[in-house]
């Protein structure tokens, strides 16, 4: 019986598929032009692939503590800051959150992926700091997300 729940539990991680509210398509494809910031600004990529696993799990995305968003398979925030300061972007995990510090420069866009990686009993979440190239390519194959409404 432990090991059919085991199997059961393992096999919702990698099956299903989570979904949260999108964005229009014309605001996802402006999104998508990378924009060179406004003065004093930088615009912050956060996406998520997922090429294997975790399509069932919706995972909360913040920003020096307050919610960006929740994200699913495929999709994207874009979030214009202020630049030339640090920023503490967190991400749940399994036991605790996960977070990334960057010193942000204006002028520049940023790309995070928000990537799920096994767990114990639940897949967890972390995050990692992309290329602008890479990121680009990630991105323009995604959907935008709306932003402000997490799960927690």
């Amino acid at each position: 019986m432990k090991k059919l729940v085991l199997i059961t539990m393992m096999s919702s991680l990698f099956s299903g598929c989570a979904s949260v509210a999108m964005s229009d398509k014309v605001e996802s494809d402006r999104a998508k032009e990378f924009a060179v910031p406004a003065e004093g600004h930088v615009g912050l990529y956060v996406f998520r692939k997922d090429t294997v696993g975790g399509a069932a799990l919706k995972k909360d995305i913040r920003i020096d503590g307050k919610c960006l968003g929740e994200t699913a398979k495929g999709v994207f925030f874009f979030e214009d800051l202020l630049g030339n300061r640090d920023v503490t972007i967190s991400t749940e995990s399994e036991f605790s959150p996960n977070i990334l510090v960057l010193k942000l420069e204006s002028g520049k866009n940023y790309f995070v992926n928000q990537y799920i990686k096994l767990g114990v009993f639940v897949g967890g979440a972390d995050l990692k700091l992309e290329s602008e190239e890479e990121g680009k390519k990630q991105v323009s194959m995604l959907d935008m997300a709306v932003k402000g409404k997490c799960g927690k």
